[in-house]
């Protein structure tokens, strides 16, 4: 047993720690408290604590509340920490100890008997690098774990989501460019509707991710002020003078982000505004991409009965029965991570109006859903760019033949022969399975030459009134 185990304590008494673990008698007690669901809070989350622990060794060093000896070894195991070398050390479940004190205690102990390590001490000797005293010198809980959310959601947002978005939106202009010209009938309601270019219609996908990007931009600054040395409540109890500055502007030099303190830092504390600010963002994009997803499929329907007019990539067999069928399994895949994130919204929002007083205590449940979203959206980004948008086509021939039977070209009679003699004619071409030109030539309402004016497609869809530079189909 003594090999397996070795003995901690903290102030609830001894804990048996697996002898090859850095951490210590509290996350040990949370791994027995908290077997919930087998989920850890992520990669980035784990590097964005690392930071955290590097830079208040840091300041404290600087500001002369740390043995230099020691403030150099909590960095040195810190920095192992954000390189990812003790991931597997973290193993608090996410549904833990309110506020994420088990999360915190978890690389404070982590960190602390990696440093004495580093010092030639032994793993649970706590008299050379304590968790508490040194490793969490300055801080609590309540600052630590805010501040790795907003820490690591930045640092995801920046790196990974937006440039991911960048490149699907990237694509879509390219398939702007390449099918733009192609004319087809427009839906709305589902039913026929007046014809578009196949550049307009996808220029309305690429305009809502433009603008879902913007908005996920606009949370970069909330996220990027952090409360680092408000301590327990604000106050920054515990802590030399100094210290919060320091600790904030060396996180901001390891990260190369603009974090800062906060305006209200009070506000910081109490609540968690950046993250269900930047989580809204996040529903905002899923909701575009979930209607981009669902559009492709409906336009890809078929490839005999339905739309037609778009074909996508197949990349799959669609069917365990069906011989031959082809499903749009990346648009579907799209879906279900559209809904994912609009759920993990409303998880954050309800754990959001939750802050009591002084503290958030949902925050580990609020920090798993956020980097969720931003993971899934980011994957399923590249993963629909790649293997779908790239390889997109429109099918020419099916969208026009597809327009000549809408019924929706009675509208362009309206300036002819007014609404309800056009509707009259609309309704004579659904009743004898006729299209429009049919029935004004049969009728001799118009001539051919009048009818082939007035339906030509090109004087059908009038010009956009946008910049040329966003309109690249004006004539």
């Amino acid at each position: 047993m003594s090999k397996d185990f070795r003995i901690q304590r903290d102030s609830l008494g001894e804990v048996r720690v697996p002898s090859d673990r850095y951490y210590g008698a509290q996350t040990q007690r949370a791994v027995k408290n908290f077997p919930i669901s087998g989920w850890r809070l992520p990669r980035r989350f784990i590097r964005a604590q690392g930071l955290i622990k590097a830079a208040a060794a840091h300041a404290n060093g600087v500001c002369g509340d740390l043995e230099e000896k020691v403030a150099a070894a909590i960095i040195q195991a810190a920095e192992e920490v954000i390189e990812g070398r003790w991931d597997e050390h973290f193993v608090v479940d996410v549904y833990q100890a309110g506020a994420g004190t088990s999360q915190n205690m978890n690389a404070n102990e982590v960190i602390a008997n990696r440093a004495a390590r580093i010092l030639g001490g032994e793993v649970g000797d706590t008299s050379l690098v304590h968790p508490n005293d040194h490793v969490n010198r300055g801080q609590s809980t309540n600052d630590t774990i805010h501040a790795a959310i907003n820490i690591s959601a930045a640092e995801e947002l920046v790196h990974r989501l937006v440039p991911s978005l960048e490149s699907l939106i990237e694509s879509l202009r390219k398939k702007e460019e390449e099918f733009g010209r192609i004319v087809k009938s427009g839906r709305t309601h589902l039913q026929d509707a007046v014809p578009l270019r196949v550049g307009q219609e996808l220029s309305g996908y690429i305009g809502a991710l433009e603008q879902a990007r913007d908005g996920v931009k606009e949370t970069l600054d909330l996220l990027c002020q952090i409360g680092l040395g408000g301590n327990a409540v604000g106050t920054g109890i515990n802590t030399p003078a100094g210290y919060a500055d320091e600790a904030v502007k060396e996180i901001a030099r390891r990260t190369g982000l603009p974090f800062r303190q906060p305006k209200y830092r009070y506000a910081f504390m109490q609540n968690t505004g950046a993250a269900i600010k930047a989580s809204s963002a996040l529903k905002v994009l899923a909701v575009h991409l979930g209607k981009l997803a669902s559009d492709l499929r409906l336009l890809s329907s078929g490839p005999r009965t339905g739309l037609a007019e778009y074909r996508l990539p197949a990349v799959q067999p669609g069917s365990s029965i069906m011989p031959g069928k082809v499903n749009p399994v990346m648009a579907e895949m799209m879906n279900m991570i559209s809904v994912q994130v609009i759920g993990n919204d409303a998880a954050i929002t309800a754990a959001g109006e939750h802050a009591q007083l002084e503290l958030n205590v949902l925050m580990p449940v609020i920090a798993h859903n956020l980097l969720h979203s931003i993971n899934i959206l980011t994957n399923g980004m590249d993963a629909l760019r790649e293997r779908c948008i790239e390889g997109l086509e429109v099918d020419e021939e099916r969208c026009r033949s597809l327009m000549e039977q809408s019924l929706a070209l009675a509208t362009a009679l309206n300036p002819v022969i007014g609404y309800d003699k056009a509707a009259e004619v609309a309704k004579k071409a659904f009743r004898e399975g006729k299209t429009v030109r049919q029935v004004i030539l049969e009728e001799k309402i118009l001539t051919k030459e009048e009818a082939e004016r007035v339906l030509d497609p090109d004087n059908l869809i009038p010009e956009d009134d946008g910049p040329a530079e966003r309109n690249p189909f004006r004539r």
